[in-house]
């Protein structure tokens, strides 16, 4: 028998009534969801946000009009736009640009540099050559029979000897050694004989006091000119003597007693911060930050990556990173002396290499062959793996290092403690009266409900010192602050959207990998590299501040906040990460690094030549 209507209409209503009660008395019963994602301890990481965030896309909400990241980024691209009017196309105009903007002719064989360039379609612009000449310039100053007799003498050494390379060190290998050599030999054919002492540990070695490298570059200003083509020496000479002969011993003197701060600052000028600065010893205490504007930032965002990264200009940072809290080991010297290494510190004396970390395929620093789906396919969310490295972290000291600092920053577990407790955070501060006028205010629950919502960040390894051999993944210094997640292949961080790079032990060997993918690069270093003078903040990555109190400002600008009604701008966004991507694939390539080698080292085989002060190429036709 049918229904009457009527009768539908109560056996509906009850039903409904009855699925409401169900519900309710679920929701009584059932953990909080979000509540064990937002609080759960231990854990700056937990098993819930160790899941893909969900999509926070906020395309179809407004964002803010007129932001300062909006500003940076025009900047940013009339940058590009001045650079790239600087190409060149013919050995002529290359060969031009370098007299105007060195001061002297190119060194001899600039000729064949040029041609092996071209060959490899490489973006001629003589101003990417620039960190070579801030390492190599002072050189001037020093006779040329002493470098080249520091340099055969140095225990670790790469060698060119007639188009061929060969290596010495003290054990049987060094993987960084080997693959050091083999990037020097792929362009060797074409080198001068020419000794590379090579640094092998991970951390800055030379830092020389400002004073005496200052008084080197007024010698190498004053031995600026062009030699007229007539006089010019065309050719190099060779190290045939220097091998036959031998050289006197030479073993730099290494300090190796810290703090590394008072070794370090000596290499900086006598008017800066760092030099005038009060000397820490104590790290137990809170990092030194305020929650306010980084110094010299525009309206709190990174507008000169230089000055942002200057220790010299930061002295802030002797007690927010780990290089100057208690590097792994320390050993320094104030002796000027030719000396190659991946990376270094602005206030060190290096030659930069291209890091063989760029150099090998192992997929733990390359990404492998795949570098991300497409932009729309990834999760709009931050992801962030890495040891707790920085230096030797300790009960006295881990509240000050930068890997510590940042996945606390951006753990929604730690923010939402600090926003609802009286006691303030052991390792960071929130940003004070929201001066980065974000959607949601620090000060607010929903700030850390906000964080969840895009930020993935974890360690994989505690590093901790002295280290329990029953449990190496736990420190009892801060297992109420820290859990551990397991390792995540890059190509996997390549599902996500925003990729932040933060220094370890020295620079982080995965930055290349970053800008080969198609997700977005997010870099706080106090390091220099050798790309630096060819990558250009805000429009090939986002730069942020080492202390990180922009990261906040940053991620609501792209992410936006949908609860409070916020857009973002995911398609600048993806922007950046193609163009970055795209242009990587211009200036990084591993053509890129040999033939910035090739050019190094021509420069540098000069300076160790008797004749150089009249040593150059001469142009075809001229003279």
């Amino acid at each position: 028998m049918l229904l009457s209507a009527p009768s539908v209409n109560n056996r509906f209503t009850q039903l409904f009534i009855a699925a409401l009660l169900l519900v309710g008395l679920f929701w009584y019963i059932a953990p909080d969801l979000s509540a064990a994602r937002h609080l759960s301890i231990p854990g700056f990481h937990s098993a819930v946000s160790s899941k893909a965030p969900p999509s926070t896309s906020t395309n179809a909400l407004p964002p803010k009009v007129n932001h300062p990241i909006d500003h940076l980024i025009e900047e940013a691209g009339k940058e590009l736009g001045v650079l790239l009017a600087k190409e060149t196309h013919n050995v002529h105009d290359a060969a031009q640009a370098y007299r105007l903007r060195r001061g002297r002719q190119p060194p001899p064989y600039f000729d064949k540099w040029f041609a092996f360039a071209q060959n490899h379609s490489a973006l001629m612009v003589e101003d990417f050559f620039d960190q070579i000449y801030t390492d190599l310039n002072p050189f001037w100053g020093v006779p040329a029979k002493q470098i080249r007799e520091q340099a055969n003498a140095f225990l670790h050494r790469i060698s060119v000897r007639d188009g061929k390379t060969t290596q010495r060190t003290d054990i049987d290998e060094r993987p960084w050694l080997n693959l050091w050599e083999d990037m020097v030999g792929s362009v060797a054919e074409w080198l001068p004989d020419v000794d590379l002492p090579i640094n092998v540990m991970d951390e800055s070695r030379v830092v020389v006091p400002w004073e005496e490298v200052d008084g080197y570059m007024q010698k190498e200003l004053t031995s600026r000119k062009e030699v007229d083509a007539s006089q010019l020496k065309t050719d190099y000479g060779n190290l045939k003597a220097l091998d036959e002969k031998g050289v006197p011993a030479f073993e730099p003197v290494f300090d190796g007693m810290g703090p590394y701060w008072p070794l370090a600052v000596v290499g900086c000028p006598p008017e800066s911060p760092a030099r005038k600065a009060y000397i820490e010893a104590d790290f137990s205490t809170a990092p030194p930050l305020t929650g306010g504007f980084p110094d010299g930032s525009y309206k709190g965002y990174v507008q000169n990556w230089t000055l942002a990264k200057s220790p010299c200009d930061n002295s802030a940072l002797q007690g927010l990173h780990g290089t100057f809290v208690e590097p792994i080991s320390i050993a320094t010297t104030k002796t000027f002396f030719p000396l190659f290494g991946g990376s270094k510190l602005p206030m060190n004396n290096e030659i930069l290499l291209p890091p063989a970390m760029y150099w090998t395929d192992d997929p733990f620093y390359s990404g492998g062959k795949e570098h991300g789906q497409p932009w729309d396919k990834k999760k709009d969310g931050l992801i962030w793996r890495g040891a707790a490295s920085g230096g030797r972290n300790k009960a006295e000291n881990w509240k000050r290092f930068q890997r510590h600092r940042f996945v606390s920053m951006v753990n929604s577990t730690s923010v939402a403690l600090a926003v609802s407790s009286e006691a303030a955070p052991p390792n960071f501060v929130l940003p004070s009266d929201n001066p980065y006028d974000l959607a949601a205010s620090p000060s607010e629950t929903a700030f850390a409900d906000w964080l969840a919502t895009w930020s993935d960040a974890a360690v994989v390894h505690l590093l901790c010192f002295p280290e329990d051999p029953a449990d190496r993944q736990r420190c009892s210094y801060t297992n109420p602050y820290f859990s551990v997640a397991p390792a995540m292949p890059m190509k996997e961080q390549y599902a996500f959207k925003y990729l932040p790079d933060i220094d370890g032990n020295s620079f982080s060997g995965r930055y290349r990998a970053f800008l080969y993918s198609t997700s977005l690069p997010i870099k706080a270093t106090i390091y220099q590299e050798w790309h630096d003078s060819r990558l250009v903040p805000w429009k090939h990555f986002v730069p942020i501040d080492n202390g990180f109190a922009d990261i906040y400002g940053v991620m609501e600008y792209f992410l936006g906040n949908e609860e409070k009604g916020v857009g973002g701008h995911d398609r600048i966004a993806r922007e950046i990460a193609m163009g970055g991507k795209a242009w990587a694939e211009k200036v990084l390539r591993r053509e890129d690094m040999q033939i910035y080698t090739f050019r190094l080292l021509l420069e540098y085989a000069r300076l160790c030549d008797e004749d150089r002060d009249r040593m150059g190429w001469r142009e075809s036709g001229v003279g």
